[in-house]
């Protein structure tokens, strides 16, 4: 299998679209769509729309498991999730004409010592077949914050590759394992940072912060104003087409499927960001998650601008850990 998403903390989305939400009275939902999701699902799915042999793993509850087991084998997706007492919890996501998303996310599940032992010999069973994993998305109850480091350094002590994708504590905390890859978002860097991050500059000094922490790859995303790679070597921006946005959800997660993708492949940064904000960009324009026919992306490819910035490189080159798992430390 090329690639294993790790979603420690799934969901049942269920995605609503209207005009402008008024709260406190009766608001008259124009579309709606409930589903099986979670990050790591989420990049899982646009993983496998591109091509690629994928296996999920994670904790599922096991009493309302049926919708995530029917899009499991809907989509050929390679289930290793590890079954946990009681029901996934369900996310409530009003989308709005203007683009703004209100989340409602209720509590996960209760997860045991035992289910942490069960998830951690999975991964040892899936390691052997595989260099990259993702590991995105928010923690569930009784799991210590430091977590997603713990499963940062076990995968990084048999050579793997690991792009992170959390927020908050999780976040702050996965970090300190120094995985492949950190997607931070403006808000979520401002969090981690403890300060206003609010230009190039400001983004620059960040992303050397965390590659001095032994992080080679950080890229942030400015949302519609495209997203900023600093590479070991390089800094590169990549600015998508002007969609109509439909909702934003799933589109952070589209665009750690593209990095993952063309990382993986050994593709140039260029080739990387533009298919990462090509996929994301699309991922705006629609309610679902994916794409049925991967033509729809040609004429995104194309209006994607890349550009190297060259005043915001690196101070100091680093290990260029692009293409072989093998370079991981």
């Amino acid at each position: 299998m090329d690639i294993v998403t790790i979603t420690l903390n799934p969901a049942l989305d269920l995605t609503t679209r209207l005009e402008v939400m008024h709260p406190g009275e009766v608001n008259l939902v124009s579309e709606a769509n409930l589903r099986a999701a979670g990050k790591g699902i989420n990049v899982a799915m646009v993983l496998k729309d591109l091509g690629r042999d994928v296996g999920l793993t994670g904790w599922l509850g096991a009493e309302n498991q049926q919708s995530f087991v029917s899009l499991f084998e809907e989509r050929a997706l390679a289930d290793h999730f590890v079954r946990v007492a009681g029901d996934t919890r369900i996310n409530v996501k009003i989308s709005e004409q203007s683009g703004r998303v209100t989340d409602l996310n209720l509590p996960g599940l209760a997860v045991q010592e035992g289910d942490v032992s069960a998830l951690e010999a999975a991964l040892e069973r899936l390691a052997p077949h595989t260099d990259w994993f993702v590991l995105a998305g928010s923690l569930p109850k009784g799991v210590a914050p430091d977590y997603c480091a713990r499963l940062i350094r076990l995968l990084k002590a048999k050579g793997k590759q690991v792009i992170f994708d959390c927020s908050g504590v999780a976040l702050t905390e996965g970090i300190k394992a120094a995985p492949t890859l950190v997607k931070p978002n403006l808000e979520e860097l401002e969090q981690w940072a403890g300060r206003p991050v609010k230009t190039l500059a400001d983004q620059a000094e960040c992303a050397r912060e965390l590659q001095a922490a032994g992080i080679p790859h950080v890229v942030i995303s400015n949302g519609a104003d495209g997203l900023i790679w600093f590479a070991p070597d390089a800094t590169w921006q990549a600015i998508p087409p002007r969609m109509e946005v439909v909702s934003t959800v799933g589109a952070g997660d589209s665009l750690v499927a593209g990095l993952v993708h063309g990382m993986s492949l050994d593709w140039t940064p260029e080739q990387t960001l533009r298919l990462a904000t090509a996929v994301s960009a699309l991922a705006v324009s629609q309610v679902a998650v994916g794409f049925n026919d991967i033509n729809v992306l040609k004429p995104l490819l194309e209006q994607v601008r890349v550009q190297r910035l060259d005043d915001l490189a690196p101070t100091q080159p680093q290990p260029h850990l692009m293409a072989n798992s093998g370079d991981a430390q």
